[in-house]
């Protein structure tokens, strides 16, 4: 994606691909970000930079990166609506990458802990847009924490909690912001993504469709 510059508060914030030279920072992010259980590790940067270089994008704010979103390209219908996380990642390393896929898959977003608050995810989630249309994809998918679900998990199924966020009815930190970025809920996948022990190992399944998608005819 081309590098985009903006100002919040007036700090200079940058989104842009994620380089080579950054990936110790970037390793050290996703560390802090998920803790070493479920943080990506150089290696994983590595992979995903040489195989898919356009959809990993870093986001630094007042020069330091602060922010990834890492995403590649799949035909969903090779995966279908019960995978889970370490099958359509190939565990983070994504050599299932398909350039001939229709439909970008987001696999991780993360902001540094001391940075929330400050509105960054938004312009990750953009730049993961931009990625979608530039490339004419037909939409963007991703399985979904749902961190707040434990909670509530003696009280309903994750598929009703879903439901009740989707509704404003239940405040979820990953899923009300999705939904606020223009997602869609399809469905609830148990078992997506082992140890995450919030969510109980469930995930939203959520779609943004390109409104720019123009069909193409082989």
């Amino acid at each position: 994606m081309a590098q985009v510059n903006l100002k919040n508060n007036e700090q200079e914030i940058v989104v842009r691909n994620i380089l080579k030279e950054d990936l110790a920072e970037v390793a050290a992010l996703s560390m802090r970000c998920f803790g070493p259980d479920m943080a990506l590790k150089y290696e994983h940067f590595e992979s995903q930079i040489e195989l898919f270089p356009e959809g990993q994008i870093c986001l630094e704010y007042d020069g330091k990166i602060v922010g990834t979103a890492l995403s590649l390209i799949v035909n969903f219908e090779d995966y279908g609506d019960s995978h889970s996380y370490f099958e359509i990642c190939d565990l983070g390393f994504i050599r299932n990458h398909n350039p001939n896929g229709r439909h970008l898959y987001g696999i991780e977003v993360g902001v540094h802990e001391d940075f929330r608050g400050l509105q960054l995810g938004r312009h990750l989630y953009d730049g993961r847009k931009k990625v979608c249309e530039k490339l004419n994809l037909e939409s963007i998918l991703v399985g979904g924490r749902i961190p707040n679900y434990y909670k509530y998990a003696e009280l309903m199924s994750a598929e009703e909690y879903a439901l009740e966020v989707m509704t404003g009815k239940i405040y979820d930190p990953v899923l009300t912001f999705q939904m606020k970025n223009e997602y869609v809920l399809n469905k609830v996948m148990p078992g997506y993504l082992p140890g995450d022990v919030e969510s109980l190992e469930n995930a939203t399944l959520l779609e943004w469709k390109n409104p720019n998608y123009k069909l193409t005819l082989v």
